[in-house]
């Protein structure tokens, strides 16, 4: 990559810092030396100013691939109040946006271009891909790319697919969360010419990881939230749950608001901000919250669901503490959750008749027929759906969710914060129907004044603003808008009202839906395993947390946290972990082979001091490890 500009100064005038973060200026000079670099840094590392910053450092764009239309729509807001040129394209999008978009990327310098990954095998893109000048292809949540990984995405393998053509350019991919196998087969998968790889430590030192089992969840999250200053999240699992534990917190005097993907984008936006400002003090909500958001004091993370793997949770339990103060994250749990859990994965993992049956009732349901029905878009009501065939809801969402993996359909419920426009004529073209349709000339100029860019780029609109400027009412402003959409004289985009299902593909044959059968069945089995750490990880109860989390991303550390609940009660011995584990290394072998009166303990350790091992055992009494057989004799308990 060819370097225009000092790193230093592009990170202080447009972001306002003077240092970058640990690892961050390693990640940007890599890249600006032209090395394929994959950078692993924790939830609130920093990840994107590590291909933003090399980007506006060099001449060309950077083509920036993300799943997450909300994340695209972030942040290219975000690098657009800083004055730099971006913009964005993913599915649902019509022809002509897409289009525009692109010649704009082409001829008016746009700096970045944030893309889907089904996006990238489209004609369109492949047609422009060397017209672009990239001088970087950023890859986020490149975990995606793995089977491996929590979750693959086949789409992202398009992504090798596009550097035959930019042979050049290097990659720059990011993850929060990976495992030895997954960071490997980002690598492979993604071509890199050499293995580049820049790890942070996963060691949050400033959380305190704490799990309890606990039979009375709401009032000990009750208790968390009275006495811990400052904002907090609290993640389940299901919608409805959501606004139900906000309510009750709000009923005992908690400032809370609920937040989940079914909401439109507005009310998020009003829920989000209204947190991020301290306005409310705790958001309970589904996973959909957290990705993008920067708000570095949140003081307490609370989880009432087990997540389905340890990646999910450390991810969102990182989403505390971000400025490096003390902060909690605490799972509450009681057996019903487990048994929910295994049900959920059995919900997760549809079997393949029913996968291609309800895929064969979307395209029934839309009148999609085989061979047709790329790039069609509908509202989709999924309870209707459901119900008009018969089928389970989850049932449902979980195939739908698979069928987007396979990369034949796609529903976001991420809606348009704004309407949009375009003038599809000319400002001569323009002229001439004022003339013949005098009465629309009023909606026309108020438009031309209040907006700019109109005839190029799509631009956000607000109708109700229209309307007070006109005196009249919003539903007049919306019809003349559609009217003059009718007339093809704009390009007008209302703001959706409910989901919309996009088909990336035609229809096919029931044979051709899973290109791979056995490849379903082997993430079915990875997501398994991952889900049996995550129960061992909240049933645990002889560990430190920290150090089981660092264990499960392939990071040692044989020194305890010292803050998590395993920790904490360990901490009430007065034990060195020298006498902890001499003891344990002492006592742990024998009463495997046997039961053993405390006389017969003490001789085997002669020369630690009596009450420090009555302290102990009575430590691995209460936690399960060790029960008494007789009146004075002890074992080991091997559940």
């Amino acid at each position: 990559m060819k370097q225009t500009e000092d790193i230093h100064k592009i990170l202080l005038k447009y972001w306002g810092y003077s240092n970058f973060r640990p690892l961050q200026e390693d990640i940007v000079k890599s890249i600006l030396e032209g090395k394929d670099t994959l950078a692993l840094l924790p939830t609130g590392g920093g990840k994107s100013i590590c291909f933003q910053v090399p980007a506006m450092a060099s001449e060309g764009l950077c083509l920036v691939v993300s799943p997450l239309i909300s994340l695209m729509k972030d942040q290219v807001e975000n690098l657009k109040k800083r004055g730099i040129k971006a913009d964005a394209i993913y599915s649902g999008m019509s022809a002509l946006q897409q289009d525009i978009v692109l010649n704009n990327a082409v001829y008016n310098n746009t700096k970045f271009l944030y893309v889907s990954p089904e996006r990238l095998k489209t004609d369109l893109i492949l047609l422009n891909i060397q017209k672009l000048n990239i001088s970087l292809i950023a890859v986020d949540e490149a975990h995606c790319i793995s089977q491996w990984g929590y979750d693959f995405r086949p789409q992202y393998l398009n992504i090798a697919d596009i550097r035959e053509y930019l042979p050049d350019v290097p990659v720059l991919a990011l993850t929060a969360t990976a495992t030895k196998d997954v960071v490997e087969d980002i690598q492979d998968k993604l071509l890199f010419k050499e293995k580049n790889v820049f790890k942070k430590s996963f060691e949050r030192k400033n959380i305190s990881y704490l799990v309890y089992r606990e039979d009375n969840k709401l009032g000990r999250l009750l208790r968390i939230c009275k006495n811990t200053p400052g904002t907090g999240i609290v993640y389940m699992r299901n919608r409805r749950g959501t606004y139900e534990i906000a309510k009750y917190l709000v009923d005992n005097g908690i400032s809370a608001d609920y937040y989940h993907a079914g909401l439109d984008n507005h009310t998020r936006e009003v829920k989000q901000n209204a947190w991020k400002n301290n306005k409310t003090k705790v958001i309970v909500a589904t996973n959909a919250f957290g990705m993008g958001i920067d708000k570095p004091d949140v003081r307490f993370v609370v989880h009432l669901d087990i997540p389905d793997n340890l990646e999910s949770y450390f991810q969102e339990a990182g989403r505390g503490g971000r400025d490096e103060k003390a902060a909690y994250a605490v799972l509450l749990f009681d057996e019903n959750d487990i048994e929910n859990l295994k049900e959920k994965f059995e919900n997760n993992y549809p079997d393949i008749k029913t996968i291609k049956q309800i895929y064969n009732n979307l395209c029934n349901y839309f009148k999609i027929v085989i061979g047709t029905g790329a790039g069609h878009h509908f509202d989709f009501d999924a309870s209707k759906f459901a119900e008009t065939y018969n089928l389970s809801p989850i049932i449902v969402f979980n195939t739908i969710k698979i069928l987007d993996s396979q990369g034949l359909i796609s529903v976001s419920d991420d809606f348009n914060v704004h309407a949009k426009l375009i003038f599809k004529v000319n400002r001569d073209e323009l002229y001439d129907f004022q003339l013949r349709y005098s009465n629309l000339n009023p909606v026309i100029q108020t438009i031309l004044r209040t907006y700019e860019g109109t005839f190029s780029n799509y631009i956000n609109i607000d109708e109700e603003k229209i309307a007070k400027k006109l005196n009249t009412t919003k539903d007049n402003i919306v019809n003349t808008l559609f009217y003059l959409n009718k007339m093809n004289v704009v390009d007008y985009v209302p703001i959706p009202t409910m989901p919309q299902m996009v088909f990336l593909n035609n229809r096919v044959h029931d044979s051709n839906i899973f290109s791979d059968i056995e490849s379903y069945i082997l993430r079915k089995n990875i997501a398994e395993k991952k889900m049996n750490f995550a129960i061992a990880f909240v049933t645990n109860t002889s560990k430190c947390r920290s150090m089981m989390l660092l264990h499960y991303f392939d990071e040692e550390n044989n020194n305890r946290c010292g803050n998590c609940d395993y920790c904490r009660e360990r901490n009430k011995l007065k034990l060195s972990n020298y006498d902890f584990d001499q003891i344990l290394e002492s006592i742990k072998p024998k009463l495997k082979e046997g039961a053993l009166s405390m006389e017969e303990i003490y001789s085997l350790i002669p020369n630690i001091d009596q009450e420090k091992i009555v302290r102990q055992i009575s430590w691995l009494i209460d936690n399960d490890k060790i029960k008494k057989v007789d009146e004075d004799k002890y074992t080991w308990y091997d559940k």
